[in-house]
């Protein structure tokens, strides 16, 4: 069974690094809004087929309550996450987020009453040191560093945490179909209006781009939903790590982005952190 989750979660990580890679290819030429509300619509398109045919039945009220919650959370981690895919290299916006594992344990502790060990605290001041090689790497190297794109990076890994805490508990209780629906349905009917207000008519071949997007997406998420049903989110979140391989090759083939010494270095000490949180 835990095999099982782990091929699941390190298939869904692939899943979604390549939609993080198209999301990064149109980003520079639509609003971060519209970028947002196109991904979740397209996919709500997919999610909503899956469930005409899995016909799963009527959704409880709790269910309905519990992932609007965790559709404002994505919304957030989304927006601030395409923003920062708009703004910094795809390896380095990827390394950033990172710290989310670590995050995923200062919420158990805060959420759920667990003991914050030594362990913890030293796999936090990890992650800490690691950020601020990455966010320090061009500082003096005649590059000029978009703050605005690391701090979005930041708050997205905050929330896609808290999100990943939700997701364990609702995966083993909710069926899996509804939980990626309200995933894109909630994030695109709150994203409509701000998406209306920046609206840049996008071309045929990126709606077929976006098309691409949603079904990523959707894909992804439910491997990764599939993979938090059967296992602890601690136990996966170091699977989070395979993103920047992703990240690199991707970045690379794409966008010609070559990962600097001080992004490797500081994805090193963010890895080393959250691996040893993971060990709790």
């Amino acid at each position: 069974m835990r095999m099982q989750a782990i091929l699941l979660g390190a298939a869904g990580i692939g899943v979604l690094s390549t939609m993080d890679a198209l999301i990064k290819a149109v980003a520079a030429r639509y609003p971060t809004f519209e970028v947002a509300f196109l991904r979740f619509a397209c996919g709500l398109v997919v999610a909503g087929a899956v469930l005409v045919a899995a016909r799963p039945g009527l959704p409880s009220r709790e269910t309905v309550l519990a992932n609007a919650g965790r559709a404002v959370l994505g919304v957030v981690t989304a927006t601030t996450f395409f923003y920062a895919l708009g703004q910094l290299p795809l390896a380095e916006a990827l390394v950033l987020t990172f710290l989310s594992p670590m995050f995923v344990a200062g919420f158990g502790v805060v959420l759920l009453g667990e003991r914050a060990d030594r362990r913890i605290l030293v796999a936090l001041a990890a992650g800490f040191a690691g950020v601020l090689v990455v966010v320090s790497d061009k500082i003096g190297g005649g590059e000029a560093r978009s703050w605005s794109g690391v701090v979005a990076a930041l708050a997205s890994a905050v929330c896609y945490a808290l999100g990943l805490v939700l997701l364990r508990a609702r995966a083993q209780r909710d069926p899996i179909v509804y939980i990626v629906l309200f995933q894109n349905l909630g994030p695109a009917l709150i994203l409509a209006p701000f998406a209306h207000t920046v609206w840049t008519p996008p071309s045929w071949s990126d709606l077929g781009l976006f098309a691409v997007i949603g079904a990523l997406g959707v894909s992804g998420h439910f491997l990764l939903t599939g993979a938090f049903a059967r296992a602890e989110a601690a136990r996966l979140a170091p699977l989070e790590y395979t993103a920047l391989i992703w990240g690199a090759v991707l970045g690379f083939a794409f966008f010609g982005e070559v990962p600097t010494l001080g992004t490797v270095a500081g994805a090193a000490l963010i890895v080393a952190g959250a691996a040893l949180a993971s060990r709790r």
